[in-house]
């Protein structure tokens, strides 16, 4: 579902130069579901490889990888790991919507509508087991770190921010921020020009950050009353939040009464929730402990077989995209030996 803080926070425009030499904590969940979702063909089917296994994943992790490489920053993925037990009403609501849209794609195929199907087929990706292994192995070949999270990747993340190991997370979600992220990037894996659904157009996106402190000080309230915003408005943890309570209302109910335990008129539903353990969650989560972040060097061979010979992608694309990496990155090292020299 994911937390509705848009209206909320101070949101900055940016770009990804701007992230150069810093580490980003990337969700990785969520960029490759962005992959998956995007990542498709005229009919809203994935990629696949010669054998019909699906590799936009893959593809999407390529050519982002190369893209942020080139301009050097150094991105860290963050896997998820066993989610929390209140997770699992948001958990079936998102199996549930992805049953519906498979039948409203077929059906939309079914009558030629293709941009139809297409719309729909996004919202049927399904992250697998195998996915997420292979994502790995790509990113061990480029090098780039990745770590496997007790629980929620985004509050690894988040926590890698206050220890200084990160610059920023990375995600679409805000619950990084309700997480203690010093500064969330959005936007961020899938920056550039997009086609609009249904219309012959396209959009530049362009990657924001949020900035904790600056939006808590805009608000006038604490992380810990932004926590019961987002339990008000419905986090992961209790999709459903409290009829007819918006991000607004929220804030306003919150700054008016403090915390939610004193806002008469929700007492009858906030019995219903574990909201105390939705609190711990997000300001004690369980988190990885990452005692050194190393990169490694590109091993341009291994992604060339892996990805051309294993995964059906193109030789002459893959090579060219590298290629591209390979004097980018030769290019930096040339410049801080100058600057050193």
């Amino acid at each position: 579902m994911g937390l509705d803080l848009k209206q909320l926070c101070v949101r900055e425009r940016t770009n990804l130069e701007s992230f150069t030499s810093k580490i980003v904590a990337i969700d990785a969940y969520n960029a490759i579901y962005q992959f998956l979702s995007i990542i498709r063909g005229p009919d809203g089917l994935p990629l696949t490889d010669y054998n019909g296994k699906i590799t936009s994943h893959l593809s999407g992790l390529f050519y982002r990888n190369i893209n942020f490489l080139s301009l050097g920053i150094k991105p860290l993925y963050v896997f998820d790991g066993k989610p929390p037990s209140l997770k699992s009403a948001e958990i079936q609501r998102r199996k549930q919507v992805k049953k519906d849209a498979t039948i409203k794609y077929e059906k939309a195929i079914s009558e030629g509508n293709y941009a139809e199907a297409k719309k729909f087929a996004q919202q049927t990706s399904v992250l697998r087991d195998d996915m997420v292994e292979e994502s790995k192995i790509l990113l061990q070949l480029f090098g780039i770190p990745f770590i496997q999270a007790p629980s929620e990747g985004e509050a690894t993340a988040a926590h890698l921010t206050n220890t200084g190991q990160a610059h920023a997370s990375a995600s679409q979600d805000f619950d990084s921020l309700l997480f203690g992220a010093k500064r969330l990037v959005r936007n961020f894996t899938n920056s550039g020009k997009r086609k609009l659904p249904n219309r012959n157009t396209t959009i530049e996106i362009e990657p924001e950050i949020i900035t904790l402190d600056k939006t808590l000080s805009s608000l006038g309230i604490t992380r810990e009353q932004l926590v019961d915003v987002g339990i008000l408005i419905g986090t992961d943890f209790n999709p459903d939040g409290f009829e007819r309570i918006g991000p607004k209302t929220a804030l306003k109910l919150i700054k008016e009464n403090e915390k939610l335990e004193n806002i008469l008129q929700i007492q009858d539903k906030l019995n219903e929730i574990d909201y105390e353990q939705i609190r711990e969650l997000f300001l004690k989560p369980s988190v990885a402990n990452v005692p050194e972040i190393k990169f490694d060097n590109v091993d341009y061979g291994g992604i060339v077989n892996y990805l051309t010979r294993e995964r059906s992608f193109s030789l002459d694309r893959v090579e060219t995209s590298l290629n591209r990496l390979k004097k980018s990155l030769e290019k930096k090292s040339q410049n801080l030996d100058q600057w050193f020299g």
